[in-house]
């Protein structure tokens, strides 16, 4: 069978970039966030919109966000788990009632704590994309087992790091370009002069959001951060503070000096753009002020607020990164599961109605990710790294009140051969039944990625297609 190798776009994206910034000092993060360099405009956006990744580090337990409802499933999921299942009496509240029942029966509810998110799934803003996770190629049980060339496996499954790095740029740790990224280099030229906010990460450096020439620009939860020398008296003096002003931003007539003054420019500038932006949408104003406190909903806060300044700013396609952690629960999972689930559906329940207030629901689409799914099994008061996982999409353009892709039927059993079982690498791991690659590529085709630009985002793009592995799942308007 043949199949795309993301090495070599890896080596090629290294050598196009080495190209672009030799001799520049752009090795350091802060040039390369804000390096002016060359535009790779795929499309001139004249609407607004945004894609917002939620990241869940650790490895979210996918069957205690999103579990099996129906009485027969259920039952034989409380039989798996044991101590830590959940009690179907406690799923009343949060019971998903999808507009297309699935077949045989089948039925789900979010985890209690998420009684927010089951009301925007109930109410046509939610779904969920079941067991996805990332795949070269499309591969069955009998096919992972025999780990060939011709069915090659996702590299370093099971490890956090690794496997972090593959959802956000389809390759291993050390990977140089992520899809989010890879989509903002096909958006930046819509959000001129602003290009350098094509891009944003309000939870710090990520491979997700680098791309060959859009990069993340890092704002912290309040706001751009300032170069405190250059905003304010140094030493309680403003002749220091112009004589630092005039230091860093003045024409050097050596090219690296005189590049790292622009970068400074640049941060300086955009700094100034963003604060001045911001105070026309206070923190403590409507629709900001109705969110929870929590780190989730500081971040996708301040990310409300730039999209509110979006016309200020003069941005109409931006990719955003937020995140939380403390998802690998190998113990204690039934207790601190619950609050990790109520921070996630109240911040992104608080987020989505913000969006609707600003009037920009239908243009904002936040997803979750997140490092793997963990075990079915129980290691006795936790559950162990997997592989497939169930994902949450929040938005006015999802097709909300849905469950897409396959319901996996609950089971750990180990044999080869046996058909029912296909779904599964041991312990409950699910094998994904859709790929990162399609998850993406639905997103990406909402954004205004079109079909012949999607291999430069995501390069297993060509491994999937037919009714199958559709490249478009579905779940966007």
């Amino acid at each position: 069978m043949h199949f795309i190798n993301p090495d070599k776009y890896n080596r090629r994206a290294f050598l196009r970039r080495a190209g672009q910034l030799a001799f520049t000092g752009a090795a350091m993060p802060t040039v390369m966030n804000l390096a002016a360099m060359g535009e790779a405009a795929a499309f001139n956006a004249t609407d607004y919109k945004a894609l917002v990744c939620v990241f869940l580090f650790g490895g979210n337990d996918y069957a205690n966000t999103v579990i099996n409802y129906d009485t027969t499933s259920h039952g034989q999921y409380s039989t798996i788990r044991g101590g830590i299942a959940i009690a179907r009496g406690d799923l009343t509240a949060t019971a998903l009632n999808p507009t297309t029942p699935l077949p045989g029966g089948v039925q789900y509810a979010f985890h209690p704590s998420m009684t927010g998110l089951a009301g925007l799934f109930n109410g046509g803003a939610a779904a969920v994309q079941l067991n996805v996770g990332p795949l070269v190629v499309p591969m069955t049980r009998q096919q992972y087992n025999a780990n060939s060339a011709a069915y090659p496996r996702p590299p370093k499954l099971f490890s956090h790091n690794d496997q972090q790095s593959v959802w956000m740029s389809s390759a291993a740790e050390g990977s140089t370009t992520g899809w989010g990224g890879q989509i903002g280099d096909l958006a930046r030229s819509s959000n001129n002069p602003n290009n350098v906010l094509t891009c944003v990460s309000v939870a710090g450096n990520t491979v997700f959001l680098s791309g060959d020439q859009a990069l993340s620009y890092q704002v912290s939860s309040n706001g751009a951060v300032r170069i405190n020398c250059l905003n304010g008296n140094v030493y309680n003096s403003s002749a220091v503070r112009s004589a630092m002003l005039q230091l860093a931003l003045q024409t050097r007539t050596h090219p690296l000096e005189n590049e790292y003054n622009l970068v400074t420019a640049r941060a300086f500038s955009t700094e100034g753009a963003i604060t001045n932006a911001l105070a026309a949408y206070p923190a403590t104003d409507a629709p900001f002020s109705a969110f929870p406190s929590n780190g989730l909903a500081n971040q996708l806060k301040l990310v409300a607020r730039l999209i509110a300044a979006r016309d200020t700013l003069g941005t109409k396609r931006q990719v955003f990164f937020v995140s939380m952690g403390g998802f690998d629960l190998h113990d204690n999972l039934i207790t601190n599961q619950a609050n990790l689930m109520g921070q996630l559906s109240s911040a992104l329940t608080a987020f989505y109605d913000a969006t609707v207030q600003l009037g920009v629901s239908d243009k904002v689409t936040a997803f979750t990710a997140s490092d793997f799914g963990r075990t079915l099994t129980s290691n006795g008061d936790g559950s162990d790294h997997g592989w497939g996982s169930h994902h949450l999409l929040v938005g006015g353009a999802v097709k909300g009140a849905a469950l897409y892709g396959k319901a996996p039927p609950v089971s750990v059993t180990n044999s080869t051969t046996d058909a029912f079982d296909q779904w599964h690498v041991g312990q409950g791991r699910l094998l994904p039944s859709t790929s990162v690659t399609q998850y993406a590529a639905t997103l990406a085709k909402w954004f205004g990625v079109e079909a012949a630009e999607m291999p430069q985002v995501l390069p297993y793009y060509s491994n999937f297609g037919g009714a199958e592995y559709p490249v478009d799942v579905g779940f966007m308007a």
